[in-house]
């Protein structure tokens, strides 16, 4: 092997007095060297274990180099990150600290047998992805209807696999319709972009290695404002309190307003209240008449505009009759009554011989309610029960006229 002519006239010197013992028992290795995989920046530890070591020495070697690291306990390389240790003459560990990627590759443990004996290893080095900033997209505008392709770029060892999802959740709409919730690959097509693909999107890097990395790109989707209008044509009386409402989709957030039949602009006062409710791109446009009045009938308009266009919808409001008011009999006077006959009825069946009858119906005169259909039904059943209809008869025409 090629480490072995590298140290070999070093070992002639170093090691004449354990080669000059022929009769000495030849070491061996109790197993063979461990493949070690750790994270950059950490701590590689390679093991050693040598049996009847006896005088002979061990040395540390990297292979693709051709370097001599270690021999026994002394350090021979100028790398400040590589030391070694030993347990008695078995255990040889060689540490390389802080490791780094250019660290990955082949290390020997050598003993200086005739010939020479060794054992070897692989490091290997595995580094967590990280995104390239440029060359991965940042936040883009785009106009509805375009095509739009989003772009990462990651870097790690071994080489991560880029995947993309929304940020909020939910499915990607992709060229053929096809929903999906995440898709792989560095880059994300979408063809002829609709508002519903606006939002965040994230770019996810990940090969094994925590931490898994992502990066935050935010697709925004520009197109003129569209109105929508559930009710067209609405009656209304005069004086009574009206809402008007209008739904839009715009971006960039539109300017609006309504207007009154006349075409003016409606600003709020003690009549008039304007609002616009934003929710994302969707908009919410409400007018509310306090009291409508006879110049309020008509068409009004309520009016989306941005950049890139405007759009409006009307409402017409005509008038109606107001609905008639129905007057209910107040409480106190149903109780006047309701008294009148009840001391009506007293007088007519004082000399009646059923007492407990009369004495029942006289002490709950206060409470008779005649708005009550059972107080009512109640009562009259009293009267058919007991005085028939000729004297129930009598009774309500004295008592009204009380």
């Amino acid at each position: 092997m090629l480490p072995v002519l590298a140290i070999s006239v070093f070992c002639i010197v170093t090691w004449a007095s354990a080669l000059n013992d022929p009769t000495a028992d030849l070491p061996r290795f109790g197993e063979p060297l461990k493949n070690q995989t750790v994270s950059v920046g950490r701590e590689a530890i390679f093991t050693c274990i040598v049996e009847n070591l006896g005088q002979y020495k061990v040395a540390w070697l990297r292979m693709d180099t051709q370097t001599i690291l270690t021999i026994t306990t002394h350090v021979i390389t100028k790398n400040n990150r590589i030391s070694v240790t030993h347990t008695g003459h078995r255990n040889w560990s060689l540490h390389i600290k802080d490791t780094k990627e250019t660290d990955r590759g082949f290390y020997m443990c050598q003993v200086n047998t005739d010939p020479m004996s060794s054992v070897a290893g692989f490091l290997e080095v595995v580094v967590p992805p990280d995104i390239l900033d440029y060359l991965t997209s940042t936040d883009m505008v785009v106009r509805e209807g375009s095509n739009v392709t989003l772009r990462c770029a990651a870097t790690g060892t071994p080489e991560p696999k880029v995947s993309w999802r929304r940020e909020a959740g939910g499915t990607i709409t992709l060229s053929n319709w096809h929903e999906v919730e995440s898709i792989e690959g560095s880059e994300l097509e979408i063809t002829r972009v609709t508002r519903l693909h606006m939002g965040a999107y994230l770019c996810i890097a990940t090969n094994g290695v925590p931490p898994t990395v992502s990066k935050r790109i935010v697709l925004v989707v520009h197109f003129q404002p569209m109105v929508w209008i559930e009710n067209q044509l609405v009656g209304a009386y005069e004086g009574q309190t009206l809402v008007l409402e209008c739904r839009s989709e715009a971006f960039p957030g539109p300017i609006t307003y309504w207007t009154r039949p006349w075409n003016e602009t409606i600003a709020n006062d003690s009549n008039y209240k304007v609002e616009t409710i934003l929710n994302g791109y969707e908009i919410t446009m409400r007018l509310t008449i306090y009291s409508v009045r006879p110049h309020d009938f008509g068409s009004f308009r309520c009016v989306a505009t941005n950049s890139l266009g405007e759009t409006d919808g009307k409402i017409k409001v005509y008038k109606i009759d107001k609905p008639p008011t129905t007057n209910r009999p107040s409480t106190r006077w149903a109780s006047n009554k309701a008294r009148k006959i009840d001391h009506s009825y007293e007088r007519k069946t004082a000399g009646m011989k059923d007492e407990p009858m009369a004495n029942g119906i006289d002490g709950d005169d206060e409470q008779i309610d005649f708005q009550s259909a059972t107080a009512s039904s109640f009562f009259h059943r009293h009267l058919f029960t007991n005085l028939g209809i000729t004297a129930v008869t009598a009774i309500l025409v004295g008592g009204l006229s009380t």
